[in-house]
């Protein structure tokens, strides 16, 4: 199981101090997020991508290349990769080169993302956000597994004799998780080609979540990549800590109201009983987030959402303590404890070489069987 965070990069507004964060201190900000991350021993960082304000992550690789050189142990990973509007070559140079500067502690989520104009912006049409994405993968994983290419599709100039540089380290791709949270289609994408399937989980109702994890679930194992069980999960989550709850309430209160993702909604108590925001003391945010196996089952990676609306660097770093001393501990425990034997770790760039040279060593051997049936004897 690993746990983590994932940041859109959002600048809002802190409603107890009128203040906005630059676009400087904003992208720092993120930077020393991730950099505690590691500090408090937790498994993933992850970025989103926008192209539009308030947000600043336009480019994710050069984010993380940054924090691969900082780092020494977390995976790096994006909340979100467009792979409608990014061109996949340029999606399969830029994280194998990550992977190469990273030593492999590299995987990334595709999605389609929710800004409608950005599509016009990089040339695409929004209504064909699905047929891009499942163009644009099939692409992307040919250029990762090929050495030289010839492909022609509906939205990209054809590749003749292309080959993509650098080729993926120890030549296994980045894992690769895809993100919905609407779209059945991409949770068949996923189950057909054996990937992961990440749940945003944030704004939804837990039945929502249920329903698209089950039918990935269903398909997976349709396509024979193993049971249902197999499947490979991620979920995303929200939380605000104090070592109460009333004193939590209280501090994340102000924020609720005046985010732009949250106010003129439903009350605080009202998104929190019917979404999986969790506002209150480490106990609940333990109790709660236990609980989501119990509509998913069990699954992979678990990443919180915490630097946003408006929360100032200095809380979320505190936060991350909270998460990092008192809730993290307690649930890799909780959820080792009675965890069937054929559901799988989460995957790393290590496990995936190991899948890959067994893969190999069985090909090898029957294409030695196979020789030795055709000539026996030491026939030629």
């Amino acid at each position: 199981m690993q746990f983590g965070i994932f940041t859109v990069g959002d600048m809002t507004t802190d409603p107890t101090t009128g203040e906005t964060p630059s676009e400087h201190t904003r992208i720092k900000a993120m930077v020393a997020i991730a950099l505690k991350v590691e500090e408090v021993g937790l498994d993933v960082f992850a970025t989103g991508e926008h192209h539009n304000p308030p947000f600043v992550p336009s480019s994710p690789t050069t984010m993380l290349g940054y924090i691969a050189a900082q780092t020494s142990r977390i995976i790096l990973s994006t909340a979100t990769t467009l792979i409608t509007t990014n061109d996949p070559v340029k999606i399969a140079e830029d994280f194998a080169m990550l992977q190469h500067l990273a030593d492999g502690r590299v995987d990334l989520t595709l999605g389609r993302g929710n800004t409608g104009p950005v599509y016009p912006w990089f040339g695409k049409d929004i209504r064909e956000g699905i047929p891009l994405a499942l163009e644009n993968y099939a692409l992307l994983r040919r250029l990762w597994r090929e050495e030289v290419i010839d492909w022609e599709g509906q939205f990209r100039t054809a590749l003749q004799g292309f080959q993509s540089t650098p080729r993926p380290l120890d030549g296994v791709p980045p894992f690769v998780w895809h993100g919905s949270i609407r779209s059945p289609e991409i949770a068949e994408q996923a189950a057909y080609y054996g990937d992961g399937f990440f749940s945003n989980h944030i704004f939804w109702p837990a039945s929502h979540t249920a329903k698209m994890v089950q039918f990935y679930r269903q398909r997976f194992e349709h396509y024979g990549h193993g049971t249902a069980a197999e499947a490979i999960v991620g979920l995303g989550g929200q939380v605000f800590m104090n070592k109460n709850s009333q004193d939590a309430k209280r501090d994340f209160r102000p924020y609720f109201d005046n985010a732009p993702v949250y106010g003129n909604g439903p009350s605080m108590e009202d998104f929190t009983s019917q979404t999986p925001l969790t506002v209150g003391s480490p106990q609940e945010v333990i109790d709660r987030t236990l609980g989501f196996r119990d509509y998913v089952g069990n699954y992979q990676r678990q990443l919180w959402l915490m630097d946003h609306a408006g929360l100032p660097l200095k809380t979320v770093l505190e936060q991350l303590d909270i998460l990092g001393e008192q809730v993290v501990p307690v649930l890799r425990r909780e959820f080792a404890k009675n965890r069937p034997a054929d559901v799988p770790e989460a995957p790393t760039h290590e496990s995936l070489v190991i899948a890959a040279d067994a893969t190999t060593r069985v090909m090898d051997a029957t294409t030695a069987v196979i020789h030795d049936e055709l000539n026996p004897a030491g026939g030629e």
